[in-house]
């Protein structure tokens, strides 16, 4: 098992400005060096107790969905309130044996409110209105920084972002799923 190259691949980010927000996430898998799927879906609109978020995950598919559905309980129990349910989250994922385990990172929001969910127990609400994780989340976060002082609307930030990080990381494709919250 310690020969398995390891999956990579994935750029979310997560870009604030004028009363929306937009969560981008690129479609690349791969597996060392080769690209398993260029289509993946990394971002979802979650509707528990008929509340809208917008979720996007990097890490294992299969934890980052275990990770999905914890949260949309949290949120069914606290409609409405994402922050009380990111932190529940945040300290089950933290302390539970089974959760502990799980290999995945999450960039959440209502629409107001937008935080990184990580396994360390981390709810991080980021400065400068942007967050990104994954393989590509160091790129696409410094191109968002740049461009946030320009005329261009959120989404448009996120999609030329994630353009940028397409092109310098390579588990990281142009095949962008964007949700727009707000």
């Amino acid at each position: 098992m310690s020969d398995f190259p390891g999956w990579h691949g994935t750029t979310i980010i997560g870009v604030r400005k004028g009363g929306r927000v937009v969560i981008a996430g690129d479609g690349q898998v791969s597996v060392g060096q080769t690209v398993m799927k260029g289509t993946a879906r990394k971002v979802r609109r979650l509707s528990p107790g008929g509340f809208d978020v917008v979720a996007g995950f990097a890490g294992s598919t299969a934890d980052a969905f275990t990770l999905l559905e914890r949260l949309e309980k949290k949120l069914e129990a606290t409609p409405g309130q994402l922050a009380r349910a990111s932190v529940e989250l945040a300290k089950d994922w933290r302390t539970d044996k089974y959760l502990q385990k799980l290999e995945a990172m999450l960039i959440v929001t209502d629409g107001t409110d937008l935080f990184v969910i990580t396994g360390a127990g981390d709810v991080l609400e980021p400065e400068h209105d942007v967050a990104a994780i994954g393989s590509g989340g160091n790129y696409a976060l410094a191109a968002a920084r740049a461009l946030m002082g320009t005329d261009m609307d959120g989404e448009a930030i996120a999609r030329r972002a994630m353009s940028i990080a397409a092109d310098i990381c390579v588990y990281t494709n142009g095949n962008l799923t964007v949700e727009a919250i707000g």
